[in-house]
């Protein structure tokens, strides 16, 4: 039975019979296919085929699965041959790393020796690699920390010294033995050619040669993963490219890029030979991964350009060199539709045949985003799409150098991964400027320069990790901002001896940015404090988020003091739900933070249309405060709100009477917003109460007195209101009234009374006869009120409105606000 199941799984005659029984022919098995890779993978050294060798070695030992023979009986022949194989295994692992390390590729070959001492601890010769290939990668005390590690290993465990072999490696390094280093490795020869397709860098490609007609000197400069080194290698074509990553010794990069460019000296002396190279051939010279080697290489760089007039040099790195008439040409991440051509290219590379759907189009923009849409990380991430799947990888990068893995073999960079990428950049930063970059980690959507001047380190460090493309400047807006790349932040996180500190210092900088920006949310600078705030939108949430669980009352307080900022930036669901996950995470708060939150709460919730909701949190503010003599100004603010949101439908005696009260305590106070604010109401309350001549008196007398006080944001609301009570009288002032008041609107950035206004001008156009225009600005309210939950139908002194204006699902592609803005402002229309 056995023997017909084998000739059922076997090929051809491969099972045979003998006098003895059966005779298995063993030519094709993996233990001989293993053995065959072997020879192969030996003579590919023997002829300093050392990547071919490297392969050979990695293709043999991709055929083992578990412990060989394992269903076999224990007897002594099969054990002596098991133990053979697992022998040649760990020789052919050890061989392998010794390829890997001849063909330059120094940073695999730590990555790999590490797991394998890691498996075997006890094989010196996997040791005697690693610190050789440490030593290789400029790391000379790791070097010594290994044959340190082995030898503690060894004594504390057998009662041994480590064999001579690393012995003799350990004294070599201590002597800086030149043998010990790399021949070669700093040239890319012409066959060192990248194998993958070249995506999403075009443009950069031909900006790069216009330079270099240019300007003699042009470095390439952007963060770890950017693609400097693909782009030099590109544009120099199949002319060689120095890389220097591998150089730790300044004292030898004359002799490497001399021995990278062919260049030989009779007389020993390689810079004359290097020059007499670069006179002869006159070829630009391209030397990439500069960074550690700055200072040598802009002295080199110097000196060759004054000895060789003619000489154009191409330098990457992840900053300037610092040369009078360097031009720099900034990398950073891909455009957005290269980034998601570049995944899609590099999946269908280990994925023969896929095509993407349109959520999974989708999915490639969010993935290429949260990778920052670097080259060196989109790569990665295509290779880990065909274990988890483009969302379920997106998922996953809060591990992101977990989860990316190993870079494969044969890419330009020269480190093993990419967080050993961005190591390298850190480390070497400056002490001060590490310091900042740690602490600048938990900010979220970027930082204004005081954010970062607030630090011990000052704004040396912050220009220094902005040349060293750390941090992104973003100087094109009218003020400076900066950012750290996700990639980055990750990183510096990760090496933060202290993250709980540094995120809590970050929500202190929030509450501190709140508190000074909310007496200005209502002030002359209304503007350009709301602009400030929208910016920093990302900070605001993650402060909040991290006080709600560590300092519920500072979030309480916080989320309160933006209460008009959640109003005119239209985020009224987002302040309430803060609100209201503030007011129960903080029950025992000061009274005048609750006061002040419901009151902050009942305004959100007056401009969603639920009036009944805000008179009542009012009603509690009011009950709570009212007899607290330390809370007059407070006090005046809910009087203040309290009459607003009796507008419209409400009581009117509540009205007039909580404005005027209100308006005699900021007059005693000498409050200016809320003396010109709580006149506006008073005018408001006039007019429901049936006096509409002495309202519209007192409402043109708020508009005086807040554009004598800089107020914008209350004039035109003045003004809004004054037109609501035109409208429906058909009174030519009406619409320029709201016209005044929408450019006001614009200006300050206030989304939920441009809306108002908007539905206040359908109104006006309906009256006189624009239907046309009418229906385009009710379009677009309809539209973004469906959006944002903002009801302006049911605000301030509501006009008649006609039925079935806002029913119904809002059009699906409506005319856009600057359509309605010009509808509205275009001076043909008028009532």
């Amino acid at each position: 039975m056995y023997v017909s199941r084998l000739r059922r799984v076997l090929p051809g005659t491969a099972l045979q019979r003998s006098p003895g029984g059966y005779r298995l022919l063993a030519d094709d098995t993996d233990v001989e296919r293993f053995r065959g890779h072997l020879v192969r993978a030996r003579a590919l050294v023997d002829g300093d085929r050392h990547a071919d060798a490297h392969e050979a070695f990695e293709a043999a030992l991709r055929l083992w699965r578990g412990t060989p023979y394992e269903d076999l009986a224990d007897d002594a022949s099969t054990t002596a041959i098991r133990a053979a194989l697992v022998e040649q295994r760990a020789s052919a692992q050890e061989e392998g790393a010794a390829a890997l390390l001849a063909t330059g590729d120094h940073a695999g070959a730590v990555a790999m020796l590490e797991r394998l001492v890691h498996a075997e601890p006890y094989r010196e010769r996997r040791w005697q690699l690693l610190a050789l290939a440490l030593y290789r990668s400029g790391r000379q005390a790791d070097a010594l920390n290994a044959v340190r590690r082995v030898r503690t290993l060894l004594a504390e465990e057998l009662g041994v010294d480590p064999g001579p072999e690393l012995r003799r490696i350990e004294g070599r390094i201590l002597a800086q033995d030149p043998a010990l280093a790399a021949t070669g490795v700093a040239a890319a020869t012409p066959g060192d050619r990248p194998l993958s397709s070249f995506i999403g860098r075009d443009a950069d490609l031909a900006l790069l040669d216009r330079l270099v007609g240019m300007h003699r000197l042009v470095t390439v400069v952007g963060p770890a993963g950017s693609g400097k080194t693909r782009l030099a290698v590109e544009w120099a074509g199949r002319g060689a490219v120095v890389r220097l990553a591998d150089v730790a010794d300044p004292a030898h990069l004359v002799s490497a890029v001399a021995a990278a460019v062919d260049a030989t000296g009779s007389a020993g002396d390689p810079y004359e030979a290097l020059v007499k190279r670069l006179r002869l051939h006159g070829e630009p010279l391209v030397l990439d991964n500069c960074e550690h080697l700055a200072g040598e290489a802009a002295r080199l760089v110097v000196d060759l350009l004054d000895r060789v007039p003619a000489l154009r040099v191409v330098a990457t790195s992840r900053g300037p060199l610092g040369v009078d008439g360097e031009h720099s040409l900034p990398l950073g991440p891909l455009a957005a539709d290269d980034a998601v051509a570049l995944l899609t290219d590099r999946i269908r590379a280990g994925r023969p045949g896929w095509v993407e759907q349109d959520a999974d189009r989708r999915d490639l923009r969010r993935l290429a985003d949260a990778l920052d849409r670097l080259p060196l990380a989109l790569e990665l991430a295509a290779a880990r799409v065909r274990t988890f799947g483009v969302r379920g990888l997106i998922e996953q990068l809060d591990d992101r150098f977990t989860v990316l893995g190993r870079i494969p073999h044969g890419t330009m960079t020269s480190h093993a991964t990419l967080q050993e990428a961005v190591a390298w950049s850190f480390d070497l930063l400056s002490g001060d400027e590490r310091d900042l970059a740690v602490r600048l980690w938990p900010y979220e959507g970027g930082f204004p320069l005081e954010a970062a001047a607030s630090a011990t380190a000052g704004l040396g460090a912050l220009v220094s990790l902005v040349d060293q493309s750390v941090v992104t400047a973003e100087t094109g807006g009218s003020t400076a901002r900066y950012r750290m790349l996700e990639t980055i932040r990750a990183y510096c996180r990760s090496v933060d001896p202290d993250p709980a500190a540094t995120r809590a210092a970050h929500a202190v900088w929030v509450r501190e940015l709140v508190a000074r920006a909310a007496g200005d949310l209502q002030g002359e600078r209304s503007a350009t404090t709301m602009a400030a705030l929208r910016l920093e939108l990302p900070n605001l949430r993650a402060g909040l988020a991290y006080d709600l669980t560590h300092a519920p009352v500072e979030a309480l307080r916080t989320a309160a003091r933006l209460m008009w900022f959640w109003i005119r930036s239209g985020l009224l669901d987002e302040g309430n739900r803060t609100l209201a996950a503030a007011l129960a995470a903080a029950p025992d708060a000061p009274l005048g933070d609750v006061v002040r939150a419901k009151a902050s709460s009942a305004s959100l919730f007056y401009f969603t249309g639920d009036v009944t909701t805000a008179r009542r949190m009012l009603s509690e503010a009011f009950l709570a405060v009212g007899s607290e003599p330390g809370h007059r100004s407070l006090l005046a603010e809910v009087r203040y709100y309290q009459a607003l949101v009796q507008l419209p439908g409400g009581d009117p005696a509540i009205a007039l009477t909580a404005s005027a009260e209100a308006h005699a305590i900021a007059t005693e106070t000498r409050t200016t917003w809320l003396i010109a604010a709580t006149a506006m109401a008073w005018g408001a309350a006039l007019v429901m109460a049936g006096r509409i001549a002495d309202g519209r008196r007192r409402l043109r007398a708020a508009v005086r007195l807040a554009d004598a006080s800089g107020l914008v944001w209350t004039a035109a609301l003045s003004e809004l209101m004054l037109a609501q009570t035109l409208v429906d009288a058909r009174d030519g002032e009406a619409l320029p009234l709201l016209r005044t008041s929408l450019r006001r609107f614009l200006t300050e950035g206030d989304l939920s009374n441009q809306l108002a206004v908007l539905h206040n001008g359908a109104l006006a156009l309906d009256a006189a006869g624009d239907p046309a225009g009418a229906a385009l600005l009710r379009d677009v309210v309809h539209f973004h009120q469906a959006r944002s939950g903002i009801r302006p139908a049911g605000t301030y002194l509501q006009s008649v409105m006609p039925h079935g204006w806002y029913e119904g699902a809002p059009p699906s592609q409506p005319p856009t606000l600057d359509d309605a803005v010009a509808v509205l402002t275009a001076p043909a229309r008028a009532v």
